[in-house]
C-alpha cells in the first residue's frame, strides 16, 4: 500500500501542493514549482470515522445521498471535528430508501452533487486513514465508484473496516454476526440515535471502535492492522 505525504509550499506566490514517501517525513526537500525549501512533515496518526447512505445496493449505478464523520484521535472519538453533507444523486430517491433511511427527495433537493460532497470530505480527511463497517465490500467501492464516474484526479486513502476490528474481538467462527446492531448489542452500547442515518450510525460506530481500540490494546495509530484502499479526490 502506497502512503503518501502532502505539503504545501510556504512560498506565498506559489503554494504548490507537494506529494511524498511518508519515508521522507522529518527531511528537508525543496519545492518543484519554485526551489524554496521545507522540511516534509510527519505523517498523521488520526483516523475518520465514515458512514454512507445511498440510493441502493450497487456503487456501480446507484449515488450516495448522506454522508457522515468523526475524527477519531487517541483511542477516542472526537465529537467537535466532524463532517455532514447531503447529496443530490441523479434520480429520484425510492420510496423504499426513504422509508429506510428517512431521508427524503426534499433533504437532498438543494444538496451538492455526490462529487462535490466527495471533494469537501477530501479536505475534512486530510491525510487520516478511514474507517466504515463493511467498509471494504460497500462504502469504499462507493467512494471509488463516485469519483471514477465523475472523472476527477483521485488520491489513495488507507482505511480500516471495521468489521475485522470486531472479528479480532469477538472471534471469525461460523455463526458470530458482525453487523453493526449486532455489535453495538454485544458491547452494550445504548443509545437513541436514528439507524440508517449516517449521523446516528457513525456516532454508535465510533463508541463500537473505541471499545474495539481499549480491548485489542492497539497502538493510536493501530500499525500492523489490516489495511484496504479507496479513493477520494485529490484537494
Amino acid at each position: 500500500m502506497k502512503t503518501t505525504l502532502t505539503a504545501r509550499c510556504t512560498n506565498p506566490d506559489c503554494g504548490a501542493e507537494l506529494d511524498g514517501d511518508q519515508r521522507l517525513a522529518g527531511e528537508l526537500a525543496e519545492c518543484l514549482s519554485c526551489g524554496r525549501p521545507f522540511v516534509w512533515p510527519e505523517p498523521r496518526r488520526d483516523f475518520v470515522i465514515y458512514d454512507l447512505e445511498t440510493t441502493g445496493l450497487s456503487p456501480d449505478e446507484e449515488d450516495l445521498i448522506q454522508i457522515a464523520a468523526i475524527r477519531f484521535r487517541n483511542g477516542r472519538p472526537v465529537s467537535q471535528e466532524s463532517f455532514f453533507s447531503y447529496a443530490k444523486p441523479r434520480r429520484a430517491i425510492s420510496g423504499f430508501i426513504s422509508s429506510y433511511t428517512g431521508i427524503t427527495n426534499a433533504d437532498v433537493r438543494g444538496a451538492p452533487s455526490p462529487c462535490e460532497v466527495l471533494f469537501e470530505f477530501s479536505r475534512f480527511v486530510g491525510d487520516s486513514t478511514l474507517i466504515a463497517h463493511n467498509g471494504l465490500r460497500f462504502d469504499s467501492k462507493f467512494l471509488t465508484c463516485t469519483c471514477l464516474r465523475s472523472r476527477v484526479e483521485t488520491r489513495e486513502v488507507p482505511c480500516i473496516d471495521s468489521v475485522w476490528l470486531s472479528k479480532a474481538m469477538f472471534g471469525n467462527q461460523r455463526g458470530i454476526k458482525h453487523g453493526l446492531d449486532v455489535v453495538v448489542d454485544r458491547l452494550g452500547i445504548r443509545s437513541n440515535v436514528r439507524r440508517h442515518d449516517a449521523r446516528g450510525d457513525v456516532e454508535l460506530l465510533g463508541l463500537a471502535v473505541a471499545h474495539f481500540w481499549q480491548h485489542l490494546k492497539l497502538p493510536h495509530d493501530a500499525a500492523g492492522f489490516r489495511r484496504h484502499e479507496t479513493r477520494l479526490p485529490k484537494h
